[in-house]
This record gives structure tokens, C-alpha cells and sequence, in this order.
């Protein structure tokens, strides 16, 4: 009854309250206002020449701003306060104000509310379990830690990752001028400030024509009114220097490069991800080597910013390349580059990673950007290829460095796969020639009827024959001789047993010594390839250094049977090649044993190798007929 009767007393004082801290807040807005009117009200000559830029007052700038946020954020937080309290009053539910024992909360402060989260596991320690839900909630819409993020300044410190012979290197003063383009998907705004503040303070200002940010249809509300308003800001300091496209649906990294090339008008244009932050020096190399030679392609060499601590890792110099199913890696550094004892060299490189550099005038000659190239993932090999391909080339600068903020899950791109898969198809079809079937049998695809709408390729292949672009076997041969073909396979996909067609072979574990039975689910540990000599491969092979591939192996003891690395089989001559027709039995050619299944007990299967009892197999895509396979065979003998 107590606690009913001081109700309306402690509604009244917390309404008062709310009410005190928005006039408050009313007039310390009205205050910042009157502050930056008297400061843009001083002539500014040439706000784009260093001479001009007045570093103090961009530092008193971007305090006021970082003020006026902290002071928004303690009146909502205070806010959110009250309102919880007023409707504990209403439950009529006791509350104690004070902490009695200071050990116990913190205790409490530390304890892991998120224990298996991979945001908590090197950092997050001292948060409290209301800051760690809403920094796992940030997390998850992110993939990134943009709880830390709004707290870091936007000009921090970086470390300056450039070799001692790059902080040597001097360039012209007489260079290109550059557009900058940020590509924006549901990226924090703090982490987008902390990108364009980088750019701002770490290119030469007479160099920086242009800051374009192009918005591919985020779903993030902030993004919108409120990135309007910080672009307002910086538009006062700097005049006509940024500029934000937005697109009115989603249309995938390949337009919005479009769009941003479209909208530049310096010499130069480069594209990066909006979840970057430039390092000191990383312009003037670019726009030395373009300078020196138009038709190359540049990618800066891009360190790593750790998802959760936001700590800057220098990454290893590295080329840039791709496997069958043109997903991109690093692969390592050419002999060539090697030779010339000079770590701040170029590096030639058969592609590029989504953040690159080339002359915007040349770029356009050879096409821009495919815009049949739908959502994310691909567009990197397609520009990468048709830059070789038509008179190009592509290099890597390891003078040049650039910080990108890895993400532990991209929550824009739900299924990363499928649109892989899709512009993977787009690109073969386009650029591959005769290498095409090796993209199919990567993705496990038939090369017909395989149902997957990978858009009109009329207009992209006029534009090649009009380049009189090169073939990808050329490309194959002079660019990435270490990206092998498949030779001579003769079917491939998930092999199925008759006794019981719901498993599959597979791989099993990344560590596994020999193949398992599982229940078909469609994964590459369970794409089979059968070559015309004979080899049984589970699991897709490593086109570049023939590294973790899998042969099957009867070591002609027990029934059960292993892996071994291919080469490493045919060197000692071990049991490696089976004899297949598809519906028949698969048997070791040298043993006459037949890889059959047996049920384990628990409702799965085992392998095992034994005399032939009559198991069927079927693979699911046959590349050559059965008469044409025996024929290539007799051929060979």
C-alpha cells in the first residue's frame, strides 16, 4: 500500500524530469547551432587546399559532433531509464536503488551473457549484460563489432604497415586526380564516417576530386535521413566534395561500382568498401603507376581490421586469384616478383579482391562494369578476366594499404552461394571458352538444363569480339598457368549406392583419411569426380597446386579402404584406378575388389571393400558416353 500510495509522487518527479533533460537538450542544440553558424560564416577560400584546411578547427568540428552524439545518447538512455522504472512502479514490483555489495555486481556486470558467440571470445570482458545484448544485437545485424565502433574516434590512428623501402619511395607532384567510391551495403554509420574521415585526412587534397558513396538500397533506417544529415555537415567543411547515390532497389555490387563510376569525373576512379579505413601514403602509389600506364588495373594491398577488437592486422603481400568455381583467394607471390629483390615492386596478379583502382577513361573503353552481375561475389573474377583478356593487366601495390573490416557473417547476403553460383555460370559462359565445363563441375551442375537464369550475355559478348579480346586459354597459359583444368573427366556429382539411394558418398571431415557414407545434402564433400584413367576422387579437387586432393585407395588390406594425395599415388603405384559403368559396381582394376556398404547398426552405413556381391552405383552427370569412354581407353593402350 506504501508503494501505491508513493506512485503518483514519483510519476509527477519523472515526468518532471524527462521534461528538464529535453529543454536541456533543446538548448544545447540551439548552442552548437549558433557555435558552427559563426564558424562557416568565415570566408573559406579553397576549402579543398591543404593551405586552407584549418586542422584545429576540423578537430573542434568533429568534437562538437562527437559531443552533441554523446549528449543524444545519455538523454535517450536516461530516457529508457525512467520508462523502465515507471513501469516497474505500475507492476507494483520492488526495486532496490542501491547495490549493497559492490563485489556482487560486478560480478554480475562479467558474467558472459552470450558465452558461445564468437564477438565475446577476445573481447567484451568488462561490459555489463545490458551492453553485452546490446552489442551481440549490433553484432548480428553487422557482422561486425559496431558497438566499439561508436565509441572509437573517426580519425584514429592505424599502424603504418608499409615496408621501410615504400616510406622511401618519393613521387611526382604532378599526379591524376582521383575519384574516391564507397560502396554502401547496411553498413554502420559510424564505420562509414570512420572510412570517409580516413580518405579525407590521408589523400592529398589536391588530389581528391571526389567522395562518392553509393547506397545499394540499405534496409538500415539510420542510413537514411541521418547519413543525409552527416553528409550536410561535411559538405560545410568541404564544398561539393561528397556526393551520395542511392539506388530505389537492390542491385548488387557490379551496378553500384556503375553507379559510381558514372557519376566520376576525375582521372582516376577507385572503388572500395565502405567498411575501410586508408592508410597514411595509399593514393600516390596508385596514381603514380596508372600515371605510368593507363590500361593497368590496381588493387591496394589490403590488411585486416578483426571483426571484434577492431585491431588492424598487416596482412602477407599476396596475389590475388580464383578457383573453378571462381571463388577468389590468395595465392602466392610469382618467381618472378621474387627475382627482382624489391618489396615494394607491383605484383602481377590474375585478379582482383573488390577494392581496385584504374583509369577512368579506359575502364569505360573496355566495358566499366557487367551489371548482369546480380547481388554479391563473382564480379571480382569477371572485371579481373576481361582486364587480361582485352588488353590489360592487373597488379597489386604493396605500397599502397588499405585496412578492410572483416565480417564473421554478411547478414545483407542471406544465401551467398546461390548468387555465386548464378554469376559463376554468367561469367564462364561469357569468358571461358572450351574451360567452361570446369565451372559446372565445381558448382555440380549439368551442363544443360541445369535451371539457373543467368541473364541476357548477347550485349557482354559483342563487346569482346568488338575489343577482339584474347581467349581464356591464352589467359590460362600467360596469366594463371597454376590454375589446372580437370583433364579427362568422365562423370562427376553425388554417387549413390542401390541398397540405399538416401546416402551419398562423401568426403567426411576436412581431416579424414577415408570416405564415409551421409545423407545426401547436396555439399561439395560430397561431389565425386571419376576420371577417364580411372581415379575415384571424393571431394573437390585444388585446381592450383593439386594440394588436399583426394584419391580413393584399396591397400589390399582388410576391407577397408583410404585416401591419398593423387600424385602422390601414381608415383608408388598403389590401387588407384576402378572401373565404373554407370548401375554397375565400382571394382578396383589391380585388387577385383568392389567398394560396396554395409548397414553399422545404427540406421547408417559403412564403407568396405570385398568380393563383388552385385551393389549397383550411379553417378549423377556422365560427360562422355559409355562407347566413347572404352574407346578413348583402347586408345590409350
Amino acid at each position: 500500500m506504501a508503494l501505491r500510495g508513493r506512485f503518483p509522487r514519483v510519476f509527477f518527479i519523472r515526468v518532471v524530469l524527462v521534461f528538464v533533460l529535453h529543454i536541456a537538450l533543446l538548448f544545447f542544440i540551439k548552442r552548437i547551432s549558433h557555435i558552427l553558424k559563426m564558424g562557416i560564416s568565415e570566408p573559406l577560400k579553397n576549402p579543398l587546399l591543404a593551405s586552407s584546411w584549418d586542422i584545429t578547427k576540423k578537430e573542434d568540428f568533429e568534437d562538437l559532433d562527437e559531443s552533441m552524439k554523446e549528449v543524444i545518447r545519455f538523454i535517450k538512455m536516461k530516457q529508457a531509464y525512467v520508462s523502465k522504472n515507471l513501469k516497474d512502479e505500475e507492476k507494483n514490483s520492488p526495486r532496490t536503488w542501491k547495490f549493497k555489495d559492490g563485489n556482487k555486481a560486478k560480478d554480475k556486470s562479467q558474467r558472459k551473457v552470450f558465452p558461445n558467440s564468437a564477438l565475446f571470445n577476445h573481447w567484451g570482458n568488462d561490459l555489463t549484460e545490458n551492453q553485452q545484448i546490446e552489442a551481440q544485437s549490433l553484432f548480428l545485424e553487422f557482422g561486425y563489432n559496431v558497438y566499439l565502433s561508436n565509441q572509437l574516434p573517426l580519425n584514429r590512428s592505424i599502424p603504418d604497415t608499409r615496408s621501410p623501402r615504400c616510406l622511401k619511395k618519393e613521387y611526382p607532384a604532378q599526379l591524376p586526380t582521383v575519384s574516391v567510391i564507397l560502396t554502401i551495403m547496411n553498413d554502420a554509420i559510424s564505420t562509414i564516417q570512420r572510412a570517409i574521415t580516413s580518405i579525407i585526412y590521408r589523400t592529398p587534397p589536391h588530389l581528391l576530386k571526389q567522395l562518392i558513396l553509393v547506397d545499394d538500397f540499405s534496409p538500415n533506417e539510420e542510413l537514411k535521413e541521418y547519413l543525409e544529415k552527416q553528409i550536410q555537415i561535411y559538405d560545410l567543411k568541404y564544398p561539393r566534395l561528397l556526393t551520395l547515390i542511392r539506388h530505389n532497389k537492390r542491385e548488387g555490387i557490379a551496378t553500384a561500382w556503375f553507379s559510381g563510376w558514372q557519376a566520376a569525373t576525375a582521372d582516376v576512379v577507385i572503388l572500395l568498401d565502405a567498411h575501410i579505413e586508408v592508410n597514411i601514403g595509399w593514393a600516390e602509389p596508385i596514381l603514380s603507376r596508372i600515371q605510368e600506364d593507363q590500361t593497368v588495373v590496381l588493387s591496394p594491398m589490403l590488411d585486416k581490421i578483426h571483426f571484434d577488437t577492431l585491431n588492424v592486422k598487416e596482412n602477407a603481400l599476396a596475389a590475388l586469384g580464383f578457383d573453378w568455381a571462381l571463388w577468389n583467394h590468395y595465392d602466392p607471390l610469382p618467381k618472378d616478383w621474387y627475382n627482382l629483390e624489391d618489396d615494394s615492386a607491383p605484383v602481377k596478379s590474375p585478379s582482383i579482391m573488390g577494392n581496385f583502382a584504374a583509369d577512368r577513361l579506359f575502364l569505360g573503353e573496355i566495358g566499366s562494369l557487367d551489371m548482369g552481375m546480380k547481388a554479391y561475389e563473382g564480379e571480382s573474377v569477371e572485371l579481373g578476366v576481361r582486364v587480361w583478356q582485352c588488353g590489360g593487366k592487373i597488379e597489386v601495390l604493396p605500397c599502397s594499404r588499405v585496412a578492410h573490416l572483416e565480417q564473421a557473417h554478411k547478414p545483407y547476403v542471406p544465401n551467398v552461394r546461390s548468387a555465386m553460383k548464378r554469376n559463376a555460370l554468367r561469367i564462364a559462359e561469357i569468358w571461358m571458352d572450351e574451360y567452361k565445363p570446369m565451372v559446372y563441375y565445381s558448382w555440380n551442375l549439368p551442363m544443360k538444363n541445369h535451371g539457373i537464369d543467368y541473364g541476357d550475355v548477347s550485349s557482354r559478348k559483342k563487346l569482346r569480339k568488338k575489343l577482339k579480346c584474347k581467349s581464356f586459354d591464352w589467359y590460362l597459359r600467360n596469366v594463371y598457368p597454376d590454375l589446372k583444368p580437370f583433364q579427362n573427366i568422365s562423370a562427376y556429382g553425388t554417387m549413390k549406392n542401390s541398397l540405399n539411394e538416401k546416402f551419398c558418398l562423401d568426403h567426411g571431415p576436412i581431416t579424414a583419411d577415408a570416405p564415409i557414407m551421409s545423407i545426401c545434402n547436396g555439399n561439395h564433400t560430397q561431389t565425386v569426380l571419376y576420371f577417364l584413367s580411372g581415379e575415384l576422387h571424393v571431394g573437390m579437387l585444388n585446381p592450383n597446386f593439386r594440394l588436399g586432393d583426394h584419391c580413393l585407395i584399396d591397400s589390399n588390406q582388410g576391407q577397408e579402404l583410404t585416401f591419398k594425395p593423387c600424385f602422390q599415388a601414381a608415383a608408388n603405384g598403389w590401387h588407384m584406378y576402378w572401373d565404373f559403368k554407370q548401375g554397375r559396381a565400382i571394382t578396383n582394376r589391380t585388387t577385383r575388389r568392389c567398394l560396396e556398404i554395409k548397414e553399422d547398426g545404427s540406421g547408417s552405413y559403412a564403407l568396405i571393400l570385398q568380393k563383388c556381391t552385385g551393389q549397383r552405383w550411379k553417378i549423377q552427370h556422365i560427360v562422355k558416353t559409355l562407347e566413347s569412354l572404352w574407346k578413348s581407353r583402347i586408345a590409350l593402350i
